[in-house]
């Protein structure tokens, strides 16, 4: 009997498997309408979303035979998509990085993923999307590295309900840890009022830090102008903490930033906030200002920060 259940079990686990890789329209490695293989396309989210990475490094990372790795930089070179540049320590090996083609070609195909994606989770039953999230989570927790301690928090974009979760999360927050006053609460439910009705999906996003189905983060990248994106509203919930929340959060904003186009990437911070203050410096960004202010019931140093991108 136990046999038999094993083979059923077995059975389901590959007809899922069937279902999905239909359902994400990759069953003739095509992603999502694209020019672009299932391998392919991960080579160039890998390119977007980090640096200074290594063909030997992407190869071994996503799983790829060695030989049909350099086919595809092979292509992506030839279409002017990359740039390759032997490795100091081993000039047999290259470091890989998108051109300005290559970020144009990817943030088209990120856009297209974004919209498709967005249109199967709109087409759920009420409450269908966040069911189907939180299963997706819960077999890539099952299935991750066997005898982990924790189960890291995920980050995902927004949805319903977490825009009030930022503005009283960072109220209470901020009065708890920096006596803030109730105008940073408006501040910050005026800066998410505005996401919500100007959100440009192409160019902006906010994620959310997610531990065990509990909000613990969040971060935004707004608009600023064509080529300036604004990081806005980083937290970290004490609950959260540990698991180097903040910098993942930072680091997705850079690299989605780059992705779509932007050129710098700027944010107000206060001098009192030691712990981002770092996060920042770390993530490549410089204090280009200071100025000193009153402001929800504090005397502080205002900071603007920038980042070349």
């Amino acid at each position: 009997m136990s046999q038999n259940s094993s083979d059923e079990e077995v059975a389901a686990v590959r007809a899922f498997n069937r279902f999905y890789t239909r359902k994400l329209g990759v069953l003739d490695q095509q992603l999502m309408k694209s020019p672009f293989s299932l391998s392919e396309a991960r080579v160039l989210y890998e390119l977007a979303y980090r640096e200074d990475l290594s063909a030997k490094q992407i190869g071994a990372e996503l799983g790829l035979d060695a030989g049909y790795l350099s086919r595809i930089v092979q292509n992506f070179d030839e279409n002017g998509l990359i740039t390759r540049k032997p490795l100091p320590a081993d000039r047999r090996q290259f470091q890989l990085a998108l051109t300005a083609k290559g970020r144009q070609t990817f943030a088209k195909l990120e856009r297209s993923m974004q919209d498709d994606i967005g249109a199967m989770l709109a087409a759920l039953p009420r409450g269908g999307s966040q069911k189907l999230v939180g299963a997706m989570a819960e077999i890539e927790r099952l299935l991750g590295v066997s005898g982990a301690a924790a189960a890291p928090a995920i980050l995902r974009t927004h949805r319903p309900g977490d825009m009030g979760w930022v503005v009283q999360s960072h109220g209470a927050f901020y009065a708890s840890e920096y006596g803030f006053d109730s105008s940073f609460e408006a501040l910050v439910a005026e800066i998410a009022a505005k996401f919500l009705t100007s959100f440009d999906a192409s160019r902006e996003r906010c994620w959310i830090a997610e531990l065990d189905g509990v909000q613990v983060g969040s971060v935004f990248v707004v608009k600023h102008s064509d080529d300036v994106a604004k990081l806005r509203l980083l937290l970290v919930d004490p609950a959260g903490r540990g698991q180097r929340l903040g910098q993942r959060l930072v680091a997705e904003c850079v690299a989605f930033a780059r992705a779509t186009g932007y050129r710098r990437m700027t944010l107000w911070t206060q001098s009192i906030l030691v712990a981002a203050r770092k996060i920042y410096q770390d993530a490549g960004f410089k204090l280009v200002a200071t100025e000193p202010h009153r402001s929800f019931g504090q005397s502080l140093v205002g900071e603007t920060w920038e980042r070349d991108l």
